[in-house]
């Protein structure tokens, strides 16, 4: 999965794992010893705060590449984006940004011996910017709010205007986009069907495959 903070990837990932009988990989939020601090004084905790991410996403891309149609709930390939809107906006030297990239390539090096590096498939949420800011009010997650927060809210704006470009030069795997505004995966069953039929094609489509895939309570073709 990929997308914005707030685009529902969690609940994207727990959707396609159930109906594809696999595992689902979760982001660390609740137990992240440093993300509320990140939101609090973001030049101070930043670079920390990726750095966290990096090593908590490599332990689970390892563990998820074992097995076919495992789902994580973000891209590794995201978190590259995150350092440099985090440079952008001076939270991260360029000092800190080359370190940070100098590891993950190194670390992606590590992959080569895996049965897979890149997923089969990435799945982009994407939606309106108001949507995003409604998801995360509605959430509540406190660090997050954006109420009298003006540079949160340029932070989130930031990160939202560079997501697009990275989303046009990702280039590790096919991938597809999925309008959050669309479908309502959530109170519509319907919405549910239809991005599983997507999602189902999609992954046919990247493996070059005709068979069905294999879903909770179905037989595989």
């Amino acid at each position: 999965m990929a997308g914005m903070i707030g685009a529902g990837k969690s609940t994207y990932t727990e959707m396609i794992s159930r109906r594809l009988g696999t595992e689902a990989f979760f982001e660390s939020v609740d137990y992240n010893p440093i993300l509320d601090k990140f939101y609090d004084n973001p030049q101070k905790w930043a670079f920390s705060l990726q750095i966290y991410f990096l090593n908590t996403r490599f332990r689970s891309i390892k563990a998820a590449l074992t097995d076919d149609n495992n789902v994580l709930d973000r891209s590794i390939y995201e978190d590259a984006l995150f350092t440099r809107v985090n440079h952008l906006q001076g939270n991260i030297s360029k000092e800190e940004m080359d370190i940070y990239n100098d590891l993950l390539a190194n670390m992606m090096e590590e992959l080569e011996g895996m049965p897979k590096k890149a997923p089969d498939l990435l799945i982009y949420l994407d939606g309106a910017f108001e949507t995003i800011l409604e998801r995360i009010r509605k959430r509540g997650r406190e660090f997050e709010q954006i109420e009298d927060d003006s540079e949160l809210l340029a932070y989130y704006q930031l990160l939202f205007k560079n997501y697009e470009q990275w989303y046009q030069e990702y280039d590790q795997s096919p991938k597809i986009r999925i309008n959050i505004d669309t479908f309502d995966i959530v109170n519509n069953s319907g919405d549910e069907e239809k991005v599983m039929s997507i999602i189902e094609k999609a992954l046919l489509e990247a493996r070059g495959e005709e068979a069905e895939l294999t879903c909770a309570g179905s037989s595989k073709g």
